[in-house]
């Protein structure tokens, strides 16, 4: 078995998602694919969803035209952290139904308090 990637603090380069923090990305995209953007149930480790912020994450995947759905284990061979000194900025590459591999990404921060981690969802966009 190979290792599971940890979480790199190097300012210097992106590093592949750590495997402690797939299983809460996986929740999000997973409630976005059932249109639930403002995170209605919490999700432990995840920050809440401001209204406009949903709003946006909606109106942005609607105008996409593609249906998201949820993670596949392919995505953590391109999805990606980088420390920025303190915290990470995190890339998730997202999947549709009628792509696969889409040019969607989930952006977000992860930051860390007394060993446990908090996600910030950020903008659903294509780069």
């Amino acid at each position: 078995m190979h290792d599971q990637p940890a979480a790199i603090k190097d300012e210097n380069a992106a590093h592949p998602i750590a495997a402690s923090w797939r299983p809460i990305l996986c929740k999000v995209v997973a409630a976005f694919v059932q249109g639930d953007y403002r995170l209605s149930r919490p999700i432990t480790g995840v920050s809440p969803v401001s209204p406009e912020l949903a709003t946006q994450i909606e109106n942005y995947i609607a105008e996409y035209g593609e249906t998201l759905v949820e993670l596949p284990e392919e995505t953590w061979e391109t999805s990606c952290a980088q420390w920025l000194g303190s915290h990470w900025d995190v890339l998730v590459d997202l999947y549709t139904d009628g792509e696969g591999a889409s040019d969607l990404v989930l952006t977000g921060k992860v930051e860390e308090t007394n060993g446990s981690v908090q996600f910030h969802v950020g903008l659903v966009y294509v780069p």
